[in-house]
């Protein structure tokens, strides 16, 4: 099937592209169908494309009023420039082509795969918005990009040009009716054909001229060539009512985007003079309040007045008190000092307390031991009186004996008994003065420790005393005796 290829300039209103608002030729049941393939700031592009070059060409500007701070406004308000261009895309007509036939769906998929490649066959037009409408008509492509080119030598060494972007990518004019832009178009429409192929279209276009006939034949050509040529007029004229039927739609939906543009302006300037309305009653309002306000600033004028005597003799008050505070801040600083002096001091008393108690209680533990030896020697003594007491005895009983015996027998057994005792004597003296000895060193020892005023022996002797007393006069007594 055949099918004509529409490509065209487009107003470029996104609102419209975007269905930010509705026209009335769209069917809004239908816009959920629509495909967005790009929807991307232009500022933002922007930004990419030229703050490098933007930067590097005001580094080399002299003069301020030469610089550009913004290279989006710059391009946004010139003559010569604009700000980015629309290419719309179509196959075949409303008649043809109808979004409610089954061929919209090849036109659909050619349309698809010729948008999937656009920005790889023209890396110098960055796409920033496209979509395909299905809602409307027929179906087509909104494509808007930004062109740029590279590498000048003027201005910004990469800045918007359409001119030189077509250039950039071999498309190179000859002129008026031989311009980049027709020579770019052309190739697009080839490309474009190409694609419809694979989707059983074909590009109808003109025919092409045939070899040299004969008069008759040719004649017969001509007027062949004549009638096709006819009839190719008349699909050129339908192919052309149809892109200005195109055209008018559009333009008809960029007047009903001017229009919903006029009628939000028109809101935006009632609600201004709106606005304007109440300033100016909040205006009035203020100047009631001005009156006010000057009775209000006489009465705190007199106020201040009275205030500030008060400031005065708070001031006043407050130097007194700051330094009260200032000898008080010292005086308790010297406190501190004595403070952390006495703390210091505590803590050297404890651990000398904890030193000597640990001395205490070693002293304790030999107080122990001595306590321990002295009872001993206390019951060695007892054990000596016991043994004196028995040596007493038994003399008083060998004395009794040999009282009522004969003197000369007597004397015999008195002799081996004085001899017998005599050697008893010698032992309980040498086992005495080692007893002596013993206690002499539990004395001197009992000497260093006192106990409620007096010393340890002292104490000692008071309980045990009248025993060591005893057992001395007994060991007197038996020494006199032997």
């Amino acid at each position: 099937m055949e099918r004509t290829i529409s490509m065209m300039v487009g107003k470029g209103s996104l609102n419209h592209n975007n269905r930010t608002f509705i026209a009335k030729n769209v069917d809004s049941e239908r816009s959920k169908g629509n495909k967005v393939y790009m929807k991307e700031s232009i500022k933002k592009v922007y930004h990419i494309l030229f703050d490098g070059a933007l930067e590097a060409y005001n580094a080399k500007q002299t003069r301020a009023d030469r610089r550009i701070d913004d290279y989006y406004e710059k391009i946004r308000t010139s003559k010569q420039e604009k700000l980015f261009h629309e290419l719309i895309v179509q196959i075949g007509n409303r008649d043809d082509t109808n979004c409610g036939m089954v061929e919209s769906v090849y036109a659909q998929l050619a349309l698809e795969e010729y948008m999937m490649g656009f920005q790889e066959r023209n890396p110098n037009l960055r796409v920033f918005n496209a979509v395909m409408h299905l809602d409307e008509e027929t179906p087509h492509l909104h494509i808007d990009y930004v062109p740029f080119s590279t590498g000048n030598k003027r201005g910004l060494e990469t800045k918007v040009s359409l001119k030189g972007a077509l250039k950039a990518q071999g498309f190179v004019g000859t002129g008026r009716f031989d311009t980049e832009w027709k020579r770019w178009v052309e190739s697009e429409k080839q490309c474009l054909a190409e694609i419809m192929e694979r989707y059983q279209m074909e590009w109808l276009q003109k025919g092409t001229h045939e070899k040299h006939l004969s008069v008759y034949d040719y004649e017969k050509k001509m007027r062949k060539a004549e009638g096709a040529e006819l009839e190719q007029e008349i699909f050129r004229q339908k192919d052309k009512i149809a892109s200005q039927s195109f055209a008018m739609e559009v333009n008809e939906e960029a007047l009903q985007s001017q229009e919903q543009i006029l009628e939000e302006n028109e809101a935006k300037a009632k609600k201004i003079r709106r606005e304007t309305e109440q300033a100016k009653e909040d205006w009035e309002g203020v100047q009631t309040d001005k009156d006010r306000v000057q009775d209000s600033y006489e009465h705190y004028k007199s106020l201040e007045e009275s205030t500030k005597g008060l400031y005065e003799l708070y001031h006043s008050w407050y130097e007194d008190k700051k330094k009260s505070y200032e000898e008080y801040a010292e005086k308790s600083s010297m406190f501190e000092e004595k403070a952390n002096s006495l703390e210091e001091q505590i803590k050297e008393l404890e651990q000398r307390k904890s030193d000597k108690t640990e001395e205490v209680q070693a002293e304790e533990i030999k107080l122990d031991i001595v306590k321990m030896q002295i009872q001993k020697a206390v019951n060695d003594f007892e054990d000596m009186q016991k043994q004196a007491d028995f040596v007493k005895e038994e003399a008083m009983q060998q004395y009794e004996k040999y009282r009522s015996i004969e003197p000369s027998e007597r004397g015999m057994a008195m002799f081996d008994d004085m001899l017998r005792l005599k050697r008893e004597n010698m032992i309980l003296k040498n086992e005495n003065r080692t007893l002596k000895e013993k206690l002499q060193k539990a004395y001197d020892f009992m000497k260093q420790f006192t106990i409620n005023g007096l010393n340890l022996l002292e104490c000692f002797l008071e309980s045990v005393g009248e025993k060591v007393q005893s057992f001395s006069e007994n060991i007197g007594f038996s020494g006199r005796g032997r």
